[in-house]
């Protein structure tokens, strides 16, 4: 069996095959199992590609098909097994040449099944979900669920720096996050603590911010039942309850939605 054969098992998947090799490739799918597996794990994923939405693919995408093309088996070259006229050994098969038509859209169709080979190679799929503006939410981590959640309130507050922070709470998520730009750096062998305050006006531990400007941090603990958020300044390591006065605090009650 000419090993050609097996490398048709992507284009076909893909429709990307003319009449003469579905036929051929038909003949051999039946007695094969390797091909049998391969075309049934490429229909599976390519169903994955299928959107009848138009989206502007990641940046990503482009890189790992091109990537992958370089791994697409190739269809290697006829040859004929016969010897010419003075018994020499076998000379290459003169490829059928084409119409200008036909071959261009063989080519297109065949860089169309290169590419999605790739994508499934590479374990790329790309999907939206219809009438859903939102990316899927299983896509997002947990500090985007909560920015991008419906019910997502905010407060913010500016400091005398021009820096400011942000907290986000959404009740569906039972979860905030606390966004800061700009802020100053804690004193030295210090940290931001930051806390969320009960009905009662307890503090509760709900997570240290990195010594850095900018913050995403997705706080611990039930924010449905906070009222505020607090930051304090702490050793390192934090502490179980606050030490100093809060330089912020967030009332969730003026949040906005």
């Amino acid at each position: 069996m000419n090993e050609s054969v097996h490398a048709l098992s992507g284009a076909y998947v893909v429709d990307a095959l003319d009449d003469d090799e579905r036929t051929i490739f038909e003949q051999h799918l039946p007695g094969c199992l390797d091909c049998q597996q391969e075309v049934a794990s490429l229909r599976e994923a390519t169903a994955l590609l299928a959107d009848d939405s138009a989206l502007t693919p990641p940046p990503a995408l482009r890189n790992s098909v091109l990537a992958g093309i370089k791994t697409i088996r190739p269809i290697p070259p006829e040859t004929t097994n016969e010897g010419g006229a003075d018994g020499d050994e076998a000379s290459p098969a003169i490829a059928e040449v084409l119409p200008m038509r036909r071959r261009g859209f063989r080519v297109g169709k065949m860089l169309a099944a290169a590419a999605a080979v790739a994508a499934i190679a590479g374990g790329v799929v790309y999907q939206t979900s219809q009438g859903n503006e939102n990316p899927p939410i299983a896509q997002l981590s947990p500090v985007e669920q909560v920015l991008n959640a419906a019910d997502a309130e905010k407060v913010s507050k500016s400091f005398p720096d021009g820096s400011t922070a942000s907290v986000y709470r959404s009740k569906s998520e039972g979860r905030a996050v606390l966004l800061t730009e700009d802020m100053a750096l804690p004193p030295p062998g210090k940290a931001y603590e930051v806390w969320l305050q009960d009905a009662k006006g307890t503090m509760i531990p709900a997570g240290l911010m990195k010594p850095q400007g900018d913050n995403r941090l997705l706080l611990e603990g039930d924010a449905n039942k906070a009222t505020g958020v607090g930051i304090t300044v702490e050793p390192a390591a934090g502490s179980k309850v606050p030490t100093t006065e809060p330089i912020a605090l967030f009332e969730l009650d003026e949040a906005d939605a």
